[in-house]
Parts: C-alpha cells; structure tokens; sequence
C-alpha cells in the first residue's frame, strides 16, 4: 500500500494536477477524516479508495475547505439521478463504487479502463464517465435530470484521461 505522499507524487505526475494543490487536497481530506492520518514517524497508508478520494479532490476544483464535503457527495451520487432504493439489485451502485471498480480493474491490469474518460464537474455535483462506444454514464444527485444542466451559465469541468488514471493505479496498486 502506498504512502499519501506517493500517491500525491504519482497523480501529480501521470494525472498532471499540480502538486502542491495535491498535497494541499490530501491535507485537507486527512484533516477532515476522509484519509488515514500517520503515526509519529510513520506516513500514513492508502488503500485504493483512498487514492480515488484524493483523485476526485483534486478534480472537483473546489475551495479547500469545501473539498471533504464535496468528496463525500461525489461518491454518493447516482446513475442518471436515479435513487439508489429503485434501482435493480444490480444496479444498485454509486460513482464511488463504480470509480472504486475502474481503479480496481486498472490495479488487476485491465486495458479497458485506459480507454474509458472521467470527467468531473466543477460548477455541481456530477461525474460523466465516457465510454469508448460513445456513451456516456452520469451520476447526479438522486431526482436530479442527468441530461439536464444543473446550473445555470458556463459548465466547468476536469476530464482525467483512462490512461493517465491506470497509469496511476498501476504504479501504486499494480502487481
């Protein structure tokens, strides 16, 4: 398991977010309780969602002190703004699960996720994941119209490469 500030030094470095606004945003969520702390003498460790948590803190594009909060609502968004209680027993899954299972998948080596495109919106709460097919799955916040804006004027947004995220998997989870 790597360290905070490996994971920090490797998005910083196949993500391309800047490092010290990684190292600020993983302060901030080890602050807030969203990463473990470290012992005396001791980095802390990260498991994989971990790492995830970091990678959307970095992505959202939020103020600091906005960013633990905004990690959780992230995870707990839905397909399509659909509540999780009416969907199938199979569908049954948030964006943090699903970006869970794509690092997953990136850390057991799989080729698929390096085509996949995470965007995350920074205006509200939604993450899109584009497909190599051309479709897109959003995940919103439950009631909300997926394909609807969900805020009036500009929408800003961070697209993280599939690549660039496995890369980074990879070189802290990999075998």
């Amino acid at each position: 398991m790597p360290s905070t500030m490996e994971a920090v030094d490797v998005l910083a470095a196949r993500v391309g977010f800047d490092k010290p606004r990684v190292r600020a945003v993983a302060r901030s969520l080890t602050d807030a309780g969203r990463l473990p702390p470290g012992a005396p003498a001791r980095s802390p460790m990260l498991d994989i969602s971990n790492v995830v948590d970091l990678l959307i803190g970095c992505a959202v594009d939020v103020p600091l002190r906005a960013v633990a909060d905004t990690v959780a609502k992230i995870r707990e968004l839905t397909p399509a703004g659909t509540p999780i209680s009416a969907l199938p027993a199979s569908l049954q899954y948030s964006a943090g699960n699903y970006l869970d299972s794509l690092a997953d998948l990136a850390a057991d080596g799989s080729k698929d996720v390096r085509r996949v495109k995470l965007e995350f919106v920074g205006n509200w709460n939604e993450v899109a994941i584009h497909q190599p097919d051309g479709t897109i799955n959003r995940f919103v916040e439950p009631g909300a119209l997926a394909s609807n804006w969900q805020h009036t004027g500009h929408r800003r947004s961070t697209a993280v490469n599939g690549a660039a995220f496995a890369d980074a998997i990879n070189d802290l989870f990999g075998a």
